[in-house]
């Protein structure tokens, strides 16, 4: 087989797994021999249409089958993959599309306004509508009808493993996103890495909650799964009584989100009389999981495995086995297999034990570079190999992880360096609170001081002084944030993390 890539997954399976379930979407199911003729017929009607090595053909939509065929009839054709961000304004999806140069749309149809807007003006061809629920109406060409109609002869080019295959656009604190180069190397060393850190297993049943368009359910989840020969089990959107349905309906062995996550499901009234004894592996990133999340989901016989990465690392960096997540709570772990990390100064020197510093990031799955962006890409490489991630951790003597913070979140109060996720780790310790950020403000006196923005829990009865009373016994007085904001709600990516760009527009003053 010529094709060392992305493209050659399910044309392998459907051998190796005849007849097993490949992808589960609402009440329809797809074999793995089923979805690569269909990615196939996909592959020949995207050729038809002008698609070939190199070219760019975009997705706009969230889960659904269609999403992760168009991902490998790409791969097929050595073509790049350019998953879309669903939340993205018209003139973002403008920008997505003219910087990759993208040719060809492939959408959702409950996108469909968006996709005709936000493809205005670009270098877009061809748009093809999944019909979905909605775009009926569309004067784009109906996807199925474009794979009913295309011949389902397999295509085997030269596609290496240095070959790019997804270019993934990252949201950047200032400026437009820059799009990350995965190639298909990236993807298959963090599939390899996950399945030897989390130990999946062919019978993987993996619910797929959170958007696939994000690097962190593409490659810890979905590829990951596929690769093994497990079922993905589809999910649009979250909402918690559905992801319990679906993993008491569906023997759900895997489950990757969020802190926010995992709480809300602990929260829910079907909680307590769901069967989710089919589950074994729980995966957490964003942050670290609160005490109280991990009781919950002890008492039903579950334990955490984290880790942390980015998307430029495609995306795992490190992991936490479940076995170690009580004894190094707080910790993201050690590297990946194939992953290698270390700390620096702001020299570029390696640091000892317990020193904070910027983490880097070395091995297969790191990006070679951004896309079009040469300045980008040198100004993010360390000694040509070290990925520069801007975060902010140590390691203990044991190697394990711990993040500090963002570089560009840090907290400068009167020549300190704060850490909000320290404080916010702390904070999160009370029952009272449901979800907190902690930002810093302008102080004449120190030049900035931290201010935390709380969700209150329901029914907590949390005031600022019982908060404060908290901390001061776990916290350095510098660290205690001097103002609380109290808020129904905190803004969020579609993959749960906290817009912190967002409050301190709104309570940075």
């Amino acid at each position: 087989m010529r094709n060392a890539g992305l493209g050659s997954w399910i044309h392998k399976r459907r051998v190796k797994s005849v007849g097993k379930v490949a992808v589960v979407n609402g009440e329809s199911e797809l074999t793995y021999d089923a979805l690569a003729e269909r990615v196939d017929r996909l592959a020949n009607a995207l050729a038809e249409r002008g698609v070939a090595s190199g070219t760019r053909v975009a997705y706009l939509g969230n889960n659904h089958p269609a999403y992760l065929e168009t991902l490998f009839a790409c791969g097929l054709l050595g073509a790049l993959f350019v998953p879309l961000n669903t939340r993205l304004a018209p003139r973002e999806l403008q920008y997505a599309l003219n910087d990759s140069g993208s040719t060809v749309l492939v959408g959702s149809g409950l996108l469909e306004p968006l996709a005709e807007s936000g493809s205005r003006d670009t270098g877009v061809v061809h748009r093809l509508v999944v019909h979905d629920g909605g775009g009926e109406d569309s004067p784009a060409e109906s996807y199925e009808v474009a794979i009913a109609a295309a011949p389902a002869d397999h295509r085997d080019i030269d596609v290496t493993l240095e070959d790019p295959a997804i270019i993934l656009y990252t949201s950047g604190t200032t400026g437009n996103p820059k799009g990350a180069l995965l190639t298909h190397g990236n993807m298959t060393w963090n599939a390899i890495n996950v399945l030897v850190d989390y130990d999946v297993t062919g019978d993987e049943v993996a619910l797929m909650i959170a958007p696939m368009f994000h690097v962190a359910s593409l490659g810890m989840g979905a590829l990951p799964t596929l690769l093994k020969g497990g079922t993905l089990v589809l999910q649009d959107r979250f909402e918690p009584s559905a992801v319990l349905a679906a993993i008491e309906k569906h023997q759900v062995t895997s489950l990757s989100g969020v802190p926010t996550t995992y709480q809300m499901l602990a929260e829910h009234p079907a909680w307590a009389t769901t069967d989710i004894s089919s589950l074994r592996k729980l995966t957490c990133g964003g942050s670290a999981v609160p005490v109280r999340v991990m009781d919950a989901y002890e008492e039903r016989g579950l334990a955490f495995s984290g880790g942390y990465g980015m998307t430029e690392t495609a995306p795992g960096a490190t992991s936490l086995q479940q076995e170690r997540s009580r004894e190094k709570a707080g910790s993201a772990g050690l590297p990946h297999f194939f992953t290698d990390i270390r700390i620096v100064d702001a020299m570029g020197e390696p640091q000892p034990a317990g020193a904070v510093g910027e983490i880097q990031i070395s091995g297969p799955n790191v990006i070679p570079s951004y896309w079009q962006r040469p300045e980008a890409t040198e100004q993010s490489f360390a000694d040509g190999s070290w990925f520069r991630s801007g975060d902010m951790g140590y390691v203990d003597d044991e190697g394990f992880l711990y993040i500090s913070d963002r570089l560009k979140d840090m907290i400068i109060s009167g020549g300190e360096n704060i850490y909000p996720a320290e404080v916010e780790q702390a904070i999160m310790e009370l029952d009272s609170v449901s979800a907190v950020a902690v930002i810093g403000i302008p102080d004449e006196k120190w030049g900035e001081v931290p201010r935390a923005i709380v969700v209150p829990a329901q029914g907590g009865g949390l005031d600022d002084a019982a908060l404060i009373e908290h901390l001061s016994t776990r916290l350095a007085k510098y660290k205690i944030p001097k103002t609380v904001v109290f808020v129904d709600d905190l803004p969020r990516t579609a993959s749960g993390k906290i817009r912190k760009a967002d409050l301190r527009k709104t309570h940075g003053a």
